[in-house]
């Protein structure tokens, strides 16, 4: 186990520090000193520049520069980040990283900017690459912070907020906002870590095969947690046997002194828990024999009782229940008593698009921040179970990133709708028409590409009393559905 200071790190109460013998700005000034980022990038400084050049901030969008910022322009297919230099300039931005590649045309451009600008440029290999080496270099200036990564399939975001949740009963939490869990997410979110904090959270996404790699390296965390392995981006990586070995990246950097957490039932535990260092855990109700009589409270959670004390967890659905009993996992590792773990887990909040439940004259279960065949399958098997009297309408919008398989896992659902005891099914996208097509033989369906068309549909159908269930991939914006049912949920996730 980790040694844990009580106290909470005072350093920023300090005016300056020293840093391998120099005295150099306070980190609430600097973000992390020019010499040491220059050497971290392998970075080759265009101009000369002040010796006293500081960033406050990182950005990749110049739209999000401010004073004193650090702007990494990035190169995509579809647009070139150094178009945006001179923006990022006019906002305060001080520092500036340029792709080797682009000196031959654009040196002299470059240094003419420098020296209006009085910024600092710095030439690196690449962009990205430099962004996530910045990233590690800053991370490494705290090094009693306990770093938590957390990664799966599906429910990284809602682990990562029950952990936090739990956690910030006893210590000073930082967590990365939102899903910013990618290649480039993850770096920007680790500059949020102050001396203060005690502990980091940080979920790890993945669109692309050895990304979790690439970003487990800048965290290299210490704690990791991978809530399950399932179909999403099984486009991408082709099998689940893949995306297993791509999210058990998360320990590559294990030391002997670290230790992970794996779901109990998942059919990948045992090749999850087979790592060269650190020790790996399952959780779940039979590993841990603490948790007792657990009970399911439909839209209102789950009861269960921890070491004699009932606790009430607020999140709908035995998805999130085992969501919850990896925080708690975490916690007992992390020595937190029962009171703080029963508070920080009646704590949780909903967030936007995830199990979310609205009561009206209707009542409307809007999971919309992402879907893929798993989580689908749940939200379905969850509604299923809940007694009702009115009816139950299941709305569903596209499962994308699936790739090649995107056909057969939609015509999966609409097999599993068939069984299920919804009274109708309203189905939206092109790829969900495979869904329709397997089921509308055995249930009332309908589909639609048109949002007006659904929104038409639902005030026609939905009735007083009705259970209405929104669940799709964020990209299909549902949660537009519900203005149909006078709901405002809020605007774009």
């Amino acid at each position: 186990m980790l040694k844990i200071a009580k106290k909470r790190v005072l350093l920023r109460l300090l005016v300056f520090f020293c840093f391998k013998g120099k005295i150099v700005r306070n980190i609430a000034e600097t973000l992390l000193p020019f010499d040491l980022l220059v050497k971290a990038v392998n970075g080759l400084v265009i101009e000369p520049c002040a010796k006293d050049v500081c960033f406050t901030n990182v950005a990749t969008d110049s739209r999000k520069v401010n004073q004193n910022t650090l702007f990494i322009p990035l190169i995509g297919t579809m647009q070139d980040g150094h178009d945006y230099i001179p923006a990022a300039l006019k906002s305060g931005a001080s520092v500036i990283f340029v792709a080797k590649s682009h000196l031959p045309q654009k040196q002299a451009e470059f240094s003419a900017l420098a020296a209006e600008s009085g910024a600092a440029f710095v030439a690196v290999e690449n962009t990205m690459t430099a962004l996530q080496a910045a990233a590690k270099a800053y991370v490494e200036q705290f090094p009693s912070l306990i770093k938590i990564g957390v990664t799966g399939s599906s429910g990284k975001t809602t682990t990562k907020e029950i952990i936090a949740s739990v956690l910030s009963q006893k210590y000073n939490v930082v967590t990365n906002e939102g899903n910013l869990n990618s290649e480039t997410g993850l770096p920007l979110s680790v500059f949020k870590i102050r001396p203060e904090h005690e502990v980091g959270i940080f979920e790890m996404g993945m669109n692309r095969r050895h990304e979790i790699t690439e970003i487990a390296g800048v965290l290299m965390p210490s704690i990791g947690v991978i809530t399950n392995i399932g179909n999403a981006h099984i486009g991408i990586l082709g099998s689940q046997q893949a995306i297993a070995e791509e999210k058990k990246q998360i320990f590559a950097g294990f030391t002997e002194n670290c230790v992970g957490f794996v779901p109990e039932n998942d059919k990948f535990a045992d090749f999850l828990r087979d790592v060269p260092k650190g020790k790996i855990c399952t959780f779940g109700v039979k590993s841990n024999k603490a948790v007792k009589d657990v009970s399911a409270s439909g839209l209102d959670g789950t009861i269960f009782e921890y070491h004699g004390t009932f606790i009430k967890f607020p999140v709908p659905g035995k998805h999130n229940f085992s969501n919850a009993l990896a925080a708690l996992s975490v916690a007992e590792y992390m020595h937190l008593s029962v009171e703080e773990i029963k508070k920080g887990l009646e704590s949780v909040k909903t967030i936007f698009g995830r199990s979310q439940v609205y009561r009206g004259n209707y009542t409307l279960v809007h999971d919309c921040y992402n879907a893929n065949p798993d989580s689908m399958e749940s939200a379905i098997s969850f509604c299923d179970d809940l007694l009702w009297k009115g009816k139950k309408i299941y709305v569903l919008g596209d499962m994308l990133e699936l790739g090649e398989k995107s056909n057969e896992e939609h015509a999966k659902i609409g097999a599993l709708c068939a069984k299920s005891n919804a009274d109708l099914f309203l189905f939206f996208g092109p790829e969900m028409y495979a869904a329709y097509d397997t089921c509308r033989n055995s249930k009332a369906c309908f589909w639609t590409e048109q949002m007006d068309e659904l929104k038409s549909f639902l005030k026609t159908e939905v009735c007083k009393g009705d259970l209405v269930m929104l669940k799709a991939s964020k990209g299909m914006a549902l949660w537009r559905a519900a203005e149909a049912l006078n709901i405002t949920l809020g605007g774009e996730i």
